[in-house]
């Protein structure tokens, strides 16, 4: 059992909880007014390292709160796949051509890193990215773009056109070769250069058999229809912080393919939504990063607009603790993570989750367990919620116990499908008791 206390109130809190869930109650009323009236999106942001990247845990959350409160879509995607990573198991990406990409866990350089935590661009077009949506429960109305200033740098299509163009060509006869002809008589009778009979041909000499079926082209002309596929261009609108196509009908493919004015295209996301009220849950992990290395690139923060956030949850701290970072200085980055996302005139609450148990270097990792414990300290001072996964997963004394349920990976680091998506699952479960809550004080 933990006690907390405030200025007000005294609240005593058992079992699986969010310490300070007071500061939610904008969230709270939004799903207690859609509950009601089912006409609104709740946009639920997810931001973290990789133990979000993989889209475990995140996904469960998703699915669990979608099946209590509507499923309002995917909510952010990007092509991990063209990055040469890994991604969730919700949707696929492919492409013709080969993309350059960078992230943020890496020095800082002048490289378009926004909303994803990395980037995709190309110097030229050419290319053809297919999105091929795999569960069925996110086929999607609304498809948004994210690119650096909200340029127009793509186009959207959702099928090829086929088209017949004419156009002339040498009408090519055949020459059967007769026994002692030689390939200067066959050109000469026919009024063409030797050269052009053995391009046409493949032939490496002036040596021909007889019996052997030559091509001539000759200097008449005919005409041919060509059949070519073009992929049409959907009409896109835009706003402050995206473009974006409207579909009447659900869609599960479409392809993204270059706009003809752009000269140069950068990806940062594509948000999925459906014509429906309820959860949208956008889940933004890097492999390796930390609070550090997103507070690098001012452009995250400008786009996070783009997503509407009713809520925010940070999930960043078994990266600090590898590099030894003190825990002083972790709540200072993480203090100025929420200070550049105010800066942006985001006012959307926040969970700070706390990095799970993990092992460093094959010891207990003690600086996740201090980090723990100033998160905790500093919630209610700063106006955050808390969600304790470091606690729940049973701290320092309980990190064999995973081991033992197969819950956490053979690195004593990363978690198994099974551990991620308890994690998601517990996580679910004491954000559901904080909004009941909330309801029976209403």
């Amino acid at each position: 059992m933990v006690n907390k206390t405030d200025s007000v109130s005294v609240e005593t809190y058992t079992g699986n909880h969010i310490y300070n869930a007071k500061v939610l109650e904008s969230l709270f009323k939004k799903l207690k007014d859609n509950e009601s009236d089912n006409n609104q999106k709740i946009n639920i942001v997810h931001i973290g390292d990789s133990h979000i990247q993989g889209d475990l845990m995140t996904n469960k959350i998703r699915k669990i709160l979608q099946q209590k409160f509507g499923n309002a879509g995917r909510g952010l995607v990007f092509p991990y796949q063209l990055a040469k990573t890994n991604g969730s198991y919700n949707e696929r990406f492919r492409c013709n051509r080969v993309w350059e990409s960078y992230r943020n866990i890496y020095p800082v350089r002048n490289y378009p890193i926004g909303l994803s935590g990395m980037a995709l661009w190309r110097d030229n077009g050419g290319f053809l990215v297919e999105l091929n949506v795999k569960d069925p429960s996110y086929k999607f109305n609304s498809i948004k773009i994210i690119t650096p200033k909200n340029e127009n740098m793509f186009d959207l299509s959702t099928a090829s056109q086929t088209k017949f163009i004419e156009t002339s060509e040498r009408k090519v006869i055949s020459h059967k070769i007769k026994k002692g002809e030689a390939i200067s008589v066959i050109a000469d009778k026919y009024n063409v250069s030797i050269a052009e009979i053995k391009r046409a041909n493949n032939l490496k000499s002036n040596n021909i058999r007889a019996g052997r079926i030559l091509k001539i082209p000759t200097n008449e002309t005919q005409q041919r229809n060509i059949k070519t596929s073009e992929f049409v261009s959907l009409n896109l609108e835009s706003d402050s912080y995206c473009h974006y196509y409207n579909s009447e009908k659900a869609l599960e493919k479409i392809y993204l393919i270059p706009n003809k004015t752009a000269s140069k295209f950068e990806l940062n996301g594509i948000v999925l939504e459906k014509n429906a009220p309820g959860i949208i849950y956008s889940g933004i992990g890097v492999n390796g990063a930390k609070y550090s290395d997103y507070n690098k690139y001012p452009l995250f923060f400008e786009q996070l607009n783009a997503l509407h956030p009713d809520v925010l949850i940070f999930s960043l701290g078994t990266n600090e603790s590898y590099e030894k970072l003190e825990g002083g200085n972790y709540i200072k980055q993480l203090r100025e993570f929420i200070n550049n996302i105010k800066a942006q005139n985001v006012k959307a609450p926040i969970i700070v989750m706390t990095p799970p148990p993990s092992l460093l270097r094959k010891k207990p990792n003690t600086y996740i367990q201090e980090y723990a414990k100033l998160i905790n300290e500093i919630a209610e001072t700063e106006g955050f919620a808390v969600w304790d996964l470091y606690d729940e997963f049973g701290g320092m004394s309980g990190i064999r116990q995973l081991k033992s349920q197969g819950l956490i990976g053979p690195d004593w680091v990363h978690y198994s499908k099974k551990g991620y998506e308890k994690q998601g699952s517990l996580f679910a479960e004491a954000f559901l008791k904080a909004y009941d809550n909330f309801k029976l004080k209403k």
